[in-house]
């Protein structure tokens, strides 16, 4: 360990001298107790190696996991450009180290300086309409954020003590026929995006960003392709979606540790807008990549894989995450929306299978209906919401019902439909289904620029239903 000494040595001693003619030093006791906080030093370490993700550090002393430390380059070359980094573990007398940005450029015997303070960010109203990383910083060319106002947010959080917290109120508005009756979101709920990849993931989250009836959207796009950051932007979301969002991303090129900070921040927004007394969206795509990069970091402190390759990291971090999102403690809600990359339509592989667990509902898309031009292209069948029925009036109930009834009956017969091996008047049931179909399959179509409310979705599926 080694440790830089300060001028604040001798506090009591220089107040005396400061202190004006005719003044006792009892008069200055706030300037007495500043002082008396200054640290007599600052604790430093040196790097002493690389080994593949992480930077090994020697003599940094007592710092605890998740500290934050500023990796400052050689003394003697220029300025000294800073690089951010979190503890991520320990070994033989070393601090494992990993920087949120490149490894480029850290040689042994950089200065590594810890910060004492717990990771924070200051979040106001000035986010609303912008893009920034996982950091906070700005990236969509508007200037920088203003730094008065709001409050310092903490970034890993815990979720709001369970019995404190509200009760899941009413449905929300989506703007999405099929979300509205059959699978409906109600505020404060979590539901999750089941798919593989392809399928509309993005297009229905950009559906949801413009014809919700939320009064704040925050989005995190974590690990997602670069190229898509800006087609999201113009061609999902839209200007009218973006003016009332706020959009955390973190692309797959960047490290691990700043694709999971992505996520705390975007989690730490939405709870920031939650306390203001806002119903607050929540949109987060994916889980799935934020589960590899933790996967990542684990690996990277020698954490051992376990299932597929996961380490038990990654199914501790899911849950402390996801709790976050749903009813506060005061009046503002989160209704959170998380998208599963599901591998090779697997619904059962780990990830999918412990954040279904954690959910209240899951929304499943197939590539199946993908193929057939049926968007968004949700499997009602598979798709659960678990505020159903109770959410729903009893004439609301007796619609979805029927028509997740019809639904079920014309898939267990469709092979024969279309084989042609069905015979018309051999089932009442099949004949109305068959009747009823073409309408139906309408009625969960829906274009991406189309806005459908509450009553018109309930409207438009008793006419179909009607026939």
């Amino acid at each position: 360990m080694q440790v830089i000494v300060t001028a604040a040595a001798g506090v009591g001693k220089w107040a005396r001298a400061v202190a004006p003619c005719g003044v006792e030093l009892q008069q200055l006791p706030d300037l007495t107790e500043r002082l008396g906080k200054v640290p007599m030093g600052r604790v430093y370490g040196r790097v002493c190696g690389v080994e593949g993700l992480v930077v090994k550090v020697a003599g940094l002393g007592e710092v605890a996991m998740g500290s934050r430390c500023r990796i400052l380059d050689i003394p003697g070359e220029g300025q000294g450009a800073a690089r951010m980094g979190e503890v991520i573990g320990y070994n033989d007398g070393t601090t494992l180290l990993m920087p949120y940005g490149a490894l480029d450029g850290i040689a042994t015997g950089n200065r590594v300086y810890p910060d004492p303070l717990p990771p924070t960010v200051r979040i106001n109203h000035s986010w609303i309409g912008r893009v920034v990383n996982g950091l906070g910083e700005p990236l969509d060319g508007k200037g920088p954020l203003a730094h008065h106002g709001g409050e310092d947010r903490a970034l890993k959080a815990g979720p709001p003590p369970a019995f404190q917290r509200g009760m899941v109120g009413a449905k929300m508005d989506t703007g999405v026929r099929v979300l509205n009756t059959m699978l409906p979101l109600c505020e404060g709920q979590r539901l999750g995006i089941f798919s593989g990849s392809g399928v509309g993931k993005s297009v229905l989250m950009g559906m949801l960003g413009r014809h919700s009836n939320a009064e704040i959207t925050v989005i995190g796009l974590i690990g997602e392709r670069g190229k898509e950051l800006n087609e999201f932007i113009k061609e999902q979301l839209g200007e009218a979606g973006l003016a009332r969002s706020v959009l955390i991303t973190a692309t797959g090129d960047e490290p691990p540790l700043m694709r999971r900070m992505a996520a705390y921040l975007t989690m730490a927004v939405a709870e920031y807008f939650r306390d203001c007394g806002f119903k607050v969206l929540l949109m987060m795509d994916s889980v799935t990549r934020l589960a590899q990069a933790q996967r990542e970091i684990g690996l990277a402190s020698r954490e051992p894989p376990t299932t597929r390759g996961y380490t038990p990291s990654v199914f501790a971090e899911l849950p402390r995450l996801l709790e976050r999102a749903g009813p506060g403690v005061g009046k503002g809600m989160i209704s959170a929306i998380f998208t599963v990359l599901v591998e090779g339509s697997d619904m059962e592989e780990p990830v999918a299978d412990a954040v279904r667990g954690i959910l209240d509902g899951h929304i499943v898309l197939t590539r199946q209906l993908a193929e057939r031009g049926h968007f968004p292209a949700i499997d009602v069948l598979q798709s659960v919401s678990r505020m159903v029925p109770k959410c729903l009036t009893p004439q609301e109930n007796e619609l979805v019902m029927k028509t997740r009834q019809m639904l079920a009956v014309y898939n267990d017969m469709e092979e024969l439909i279309r084989l042609g091996a069905y015979v018309k008047g051999s089932d009442p049931q099949v004949d109305e289904a068959i009747a009823r179909m073409p309408k139906l399959e309408a009625f969960l179509c829906q274009k991406p620029e189309e806005k459908t409310t509450m009553p018109e979705s309930f409207k438009q599926l008793g006419a179909a239903l009607a026939g």
